[in-house]
């Protein structure tokens, strides 16, 4: 059977691979960016209290957008939710970027290396991904995005913290980067790692969405509320973008046990952050010990680590493998490393003590 063309030709997302066996080695998964602390036992015993499993779940998981509505103190017709924040951004693309009539395809702007599902939902809308390289310190170079706007352009996504090179933008050249964007050019705000980050000017995207009806912001229970599992997601904007996303929202995306997880995990959200920081303090003892043993990675904000390997990356890849660490090689790019338990981040770390290359940023 042949698929449409431009399916065809998409490249395949990768997901990050389960570690493998290797003796004397407890086996981690650092290849996903999961959270190693899981959810908040709150959440855990509401997946085990649902006991509606044969009803459908709410159509727009309603319940969840009111709760979100109150912690955010944003208006409840202004969230859109989906399976995870790729399932949102999905609905967002599909809305407002494609072909057109006369087969023109709308443009949509993206830093790269960014998330690796950027192009596969450009593509499969029908769409024009425009990819802007990142600068040499995994940064969004905003300048040269900026650049790039045409009279085609529908849609820009920052990703910040940036996955996989860890840097996050600040709130100041978000500012002075909107203000460069026609207002009809939807901008969206990638925030899935936002709660980790621990810059001195951190993006409020709830400020911008309210200042701003073309931006949108994105957000997911996967990482710092440990729900990876369970696809839960969700978009904040202005009607003028929230009126066209629910016509294409998909109906019950968000599980009828999703939802509770993630109602239980909001309503205990001292305790999610709590965790968050935890791992934050792993971060910088992780980044901290790569920089002791002469490594030059980009700044993380993000609950991973980039190394800058480029063709070195797969042989990195398969060094930590054998020690039974999975991590992400890019090949000839570099390896996003999740930061997991204590101990896999002490493996982690010594092999890159050793590990022969240690290349820096020019």
């Amino acid at each position: 059977m042949t698929p449409r063309e431009a399916v065809a030709a998409l490249p395949a997302y990768s997901a990050g691979k389960p570690p493998q066996a290797a003796e004397g080695f407890t086996p981690y998964k650092l290849s996903s960016n999961e959270n190693p602390l899981g959810p908040v036992p709150a959440a855990a015993q509401a997946l085990r209290d649902v006991s509606t499993l044969h009803r459908y779940p709410n159509p727009g998981a309603e319940s969840l957008r009111e709760a979100l509505a109150d912690q955010l103190q944003v208006p409840f017709s202004d969230i859109v939710t989906g399976a995870g924040s790729l399932g949102a951004l999905t609905q967002l693309i599909s809305a407002f970027a494609g072909t057109g009539q006369n087969g023109q395809k709308d443009e949509v702007i993206y830093a790269w290396r960014s998330f690796e599902a950027y192009p596969i939902v450009v593509r499969t809308a029908g769409a024009q991904d425009v990819a802007v390289p990142v600068a040499e310190d995994g940064r969004h170079d905003l300048a040269a995005m900026t650049e790039a706007v045409t009279d085609r352009t529908k849609t820009i996504l920052l990703c910040t913290p940036n996955n996989p090179t860890g840097p996050a933008l600040t709130h100041t050249e978000v500012t002075e980067f909107l203000k460069t964007i026609p207002q009809n050019i939807v901008v969206v705000i990638d925030e899935a790692y936002f709660e980790f980050v621990r810059s001195a000017d951190p993006v409020d995207a709830l400020a911008l969405y309210r200042e701003h009806s073309n931006v949108v912001v994105l957000r997911t229970f996967s990482k710092a509320h440990g729900l990876a599992g369970l696809r839960v997601g969700y978009a904040i904007a202005q009607p003028a973008v929230t009126d066209h996303l629910r016509k294409v929202a998909v109906p019950f995306a968000v599980s009828a046990v999703a939802e509770a997880a993630a109602m239980a995990s909001l309503s205990h959200i001292d305790e999610v952050h709590q965790r968050v920081e935890t791992i934050v303090q792993e971060r910088d003892r992780v980044a901290s010990a790569l920089a002791d043993a002469g490594w030059a990675i980009p700044e993380t904000q993000g609950n991973f680590v980039w190394l800058p390997l480029g063709s070195a990356s797969v042989d990195f890849a398969q060094a930590a493998g054998a020690q039974a660490l999975a991590v992400r090689p890019f090949d000839g790019e570099g390896v996003r490393v999740s930061v997991g338990e204590p101990e896999a981040n002490d493996r982690f770390i010594q092999l890159c003590r050793t590990y022969s290359g240690r290349p820096g940023l020019s």
